[in-house]
């Protein structure tokens, strides 16, 4: 595998996941000026329909995409190679059929051996095991959630796994399941790709919990609700793998959404200063920005601003902390914002870029 093809200090990757509507064709890139904000235009990296999530390995070689190719259902892994003039190109390396329809999101733990999807339609978790090299080794594990809390008719009336990720220590992973109104967590086996269940954390009745971050202290946990477009805040013990809930915070007053005829959360963020967490409202479209209490990990918001981007399903935060890139799934557009490192206010950079269909945004490795 070579090695990643990022450019100077000043310019860094940014992988932008799609989802199967025209006019994207697959997985895009584009850079990023960390000292303008300023994005070049996104150019096609790989040929697959709908990548709708990325990850990364932790050596920053090997990209992961959920998506389809030969119609059907894979997780797909494409070397990282550096090309002549300096833009990186994606190398088909290998695929593996995920085994319960097409995955919601992808995650691979920090020791790069386990990789996990997430399946919204099937409901279930997909584990695989990944070679030294980062290339896909086999399925281990698919285990589906039963049940739905059927607070929320269609929504609700089964499983819908969104999210995969993992604990600080990798001792455990995390599932949000949007139907059940539960994260459900696993203790993790890394080496053997393998995951046995361990318990829940539980958010309001109807709320659906899609997305997760961790704070920086690793002591407390955020799950974004989709359906109430709000925030649980959990206290989590790190040694036990429990996950406690403190407090529930809308992103938008009830009262302004009121006015929307769609209304979905999408994605939340966690500032690398641990002081700010960042949500997407789709319909609204807006992002809201909270100040977290660094004793207690409560939430306050701090402002709710116009995300530039009609439905914005997707967002990241570049790894100074200093730019936040939205995507706009229905304007087919990435726009950049500054962060102000005190009050964690936004400011729309004005520069914005054409990226078809965009829902997601990956600048390096997650857990």
């Amino acid at each position: 595998m070579s090695v990643s093809g990022s450019t100077s200090a000043e310019s860094i990757d940014v992988w932008i996941g799609t989802s199967a509507r025209q006019p994207s064709q697959g997985i895009y890139h584009c850079t990023l000026n960390t000292h303008t904000g300023n994005l070049t235009d996104p150019t096609l990296a790989a040929e697959i329909r709908g990548p709708g999530f990325l990850a990364m390995h932790p050596s920053g070689n090997v990209l992961y995409a959920v998506g389809d190719l030969n119609k059907e259902a894979v997780v797909a892994a494409y070397a990282i190679e550096s090309s002549g003039d300096g833009a990186p190109q994606l190398s088909l390396v290998n695929s593996l059929p995920i085994g319960d329809g097409g995955a919601a999101h992808v995650a691979v733990d920090p020791t790069g051996k386990t990789l996990l999807t997430a399946q919204y339609g099937g409901g279930s978790v997909a584990a695989f095991s990944l070679n030294a090299d980062g290339s896909l080794n086999q399925s281990t594990e698919l285990i589906k959630h039963e049940g739905g809390s059927g607070v929320v008719p269609k929504r609700q009336d089964s499983s819908h796994a969104h999210w995969v990720g993992f604990s600080p220590d990798n001792r455990f992973a995390f599932v949000p399941d949007l139907g059940l109104d539960k994260v459900v967590i696993y203790s993790l086996d890394a080496e053997n790709a393998k995951l046995t269940p361990h318990g829940f954390g539980k958010v309001p009745a109807g709320g659906g919990p899609r997305h997760m971050k961790f704070h920086t202290s690793g002591k407390f946990a955020f799950v974004l609700n989709e359906l109430s477009l709000s925030v649980t805040v959990f206290d989590y013990d790190a040694e036990t793998g429990k996950m406690t809930a403190k407090q529930t915070i809308p992103t938008v007053s009830k009262q302004t959404l009121a006015k929307e005829k769609f209304k979905s959360a999408s994605e939340i963020r966690v500032h690398p200063s641990g002081q700010f967490v960042f949500t997407a409202n789709r319909g609204h479209d807006s992002i809201t920005v909270f100040r977290v209490n660094q004793s207690t990990g409560e939430l306050s918001v701090i402002e709710v601003e116009n995300a530039r981007a009609v439905t914005p399903r997707g967002m990241n935060l570049d790894p100074s902390g200093n730019w936040l890139l939205v995507a706009g799934q229905d304007s087919h557009t990435l726009a950049s914002f500054n962060v102000d490192g005190s009050t964690g206010e936004l400011k729309y950079n004005q520069s914005i870029v054409t990226a078809p269909s965009a829902i997601c945004v990956l600048f390096q490795h997650e857990d």
